[in-house]
């Protein structure tokens, strides 16, 4: 218990220091630290090939291409979204793209005909996507995100890096803003998720995604209608019952 505890208090320190250190760095020097020195080959880049997914894989991409690439099939997905996962894979020659699955057993057991999510969004995210996710990155010391401080009141005070689970997370474009994505995205010539021109600024699973309307937040498609703004993989472990969504 005294070694877990100090373990803690040593990344706890970590996470403080390299705050300092970095608050002022741009998205680059902080990926650039996090994957050739701080964690070198203990770290992986968890990536829903969402909407804003595009700006972070191909800033990883230019610092090794054999970083691992963790993205989470519920099996409720869009199939755009595989399409764009296997466009941008080729487009900037990723390496070690695994995907990850909900274990058979779960599904059997907790979500039979497939329709959890119907009766429970909270449950169906946790046997889809918190229980898997946790399991890949058992073998990993930390994990970079793509939240952004704008994206939600649940993100606003997010700092570039944090302490979950005993691992470290990095989040490097936490304080950039959606405007800076696009331009990113533009520059640099990498293609747009295909439904985001269909109206899905922020895009999950098929069944809880919503079109949103012009001037609504553009999360207010997630969960459309429910107190919930996260599926669960970001303040949830696979220990505990609860869950949330989107990278």
């Amino acid at each position: 218990m005294e070694h877990s505890q100090s373990h803690k208090a040593s990344l706890e320190a970590q996470v403080k220091l390299l705050n300092r250190m970095y608050s002022e760095r741009d998205a680059q020097d902080i990926l650039e630290h996090a994957l050739t020195e701080q964690f070198a080959g203990e770290i992986a880049l968890v990536s829903s090939f969402g909407a804003d997914s595009s700006v972070l894989l191909h800033m990883v991409s230019q610092i090794d291409v054999r970083t691992p690439v963790l993205f989470v099939d519920t099996g409720k997905l869009f199939g755009e979204t595989k399409r764009y996962r296997d466009e941008l894979v080729e487009q900037l020659g990723l390496l070690d793209v695994r995907v990850i699955t909900p274990e058979p057993e779960d599904l059997a057991e907790k979500d039979p005909k497939g329709a959890l999510w119907a009766s429970d969004t909270d449950a169906c995210c946790h046997i889809r996507k918190v229980v898997p996710l946790a399991k890949a990155l058992g073998g990993f010391e930390a994990w970079i995100s793509g939240r952004k401080r704008h994206q939600a009141s649940t993100r606003a005070s997010l700092e570039h890096f944090e302490l979950e689970e005993g691992r470290i997370k990095v989040n490097p474009l936490a304080n950039w803003t959606a405007t800076e994505v696009l331009q990113y995205a533009k520059d640099n010539g990498l293609p747009p998720h295909p439904l985001v021109a269909e109206g899905y600024p922020s895009i999950g699973c098929m069944p809880c995604t919503d079109k949103v309307a012009p001037g609504e937040d553009p999360r207010s498609g997630r969960w459309r209608g429910q107190n919930k703004t996260e599926c669960g993989i970001h303040f949830s472990s696979a220990s505990k019952g609860g869950a949330a969504q989107s990278i």
